[in-house]
């Protein structure tokens, strides 16, 4: 009988074993390496182009939204800018209105108070006229009292009369 192999001789394997198990080796390995390695590298390539593109879409929407951004902010600036130039005017134009309506007031004003004197000089030479004629008319009827008689001649009357309109303008003016 042959002899029992003993202690590491029993999990070493026979060069048969050795030989058949790397030529199974070798064509599980072609066959990955032709037909499965090719697969799985189509896949991730795939999907290495989907993440490629993904990244690259979301790159050019961020840069689409900042572009978005900026022209919004810049239309912004721009609002404001025309805001505050209109505001401006406005405020302006109210100045101008506000002073043109003084103006228009002040000229007013003038006008009614030239208006206001001219009427109250006229009422006043109304009056003067009137009270003239009045003084007139009793100091003729006093003097026709005085002297015990009627003026009868109109001259006289008339004569008399101015001179003493002319004497009550002469104190009237030495008064005033």
């Amino acid at each position: 009988m042959p002899q029992a192999a003993g202690g590491i001789e029993l999990f070493l394997p026979k060069s048969y074993d050795i030989v058949w198990s790397l030529v199974i080796l070798i064509v599980i390995a072609v066959a990955f390496y032709k037909f499965i390695l090719p697969k799985f590298q189509a896949v991730f390539d795939e999907r290495s182009a989907k993440i490629e593109g993904n990244i690259a879409k979301a790159k050019k929407a961020k840069s689409d939204a900042d572009a978005a951004k900026k022209k919004y902010e810049d239309q912004l600036n721009n609002a404001r800018v025309d805001a505050s130039k209109i505001t401006d005017s406005a405020r302006s134009e109210a100045t101008k209105i506000i002073s043109d309506a003084h103006t228009r007031a002040d000229k007013e004003a003038e006008q009614i108070t030239a208006n206001a004197q001219r009427s109250i000089a006229s009422q006043q030479q109304q009056a003067m006229v009137s009270l003239k004629s009045q003084v007139g008319t009793l100091a003729t009827a006093l003097a026709g009292k005085i002297l015990g008689s009627k003026l009868q001649d109109a001259d006289v009357q008339d004569n008399m009369l101015d001179n003493m309109i002319d004497d009550l303008d002469k104190k009237t003016k030495d008064g005033q």
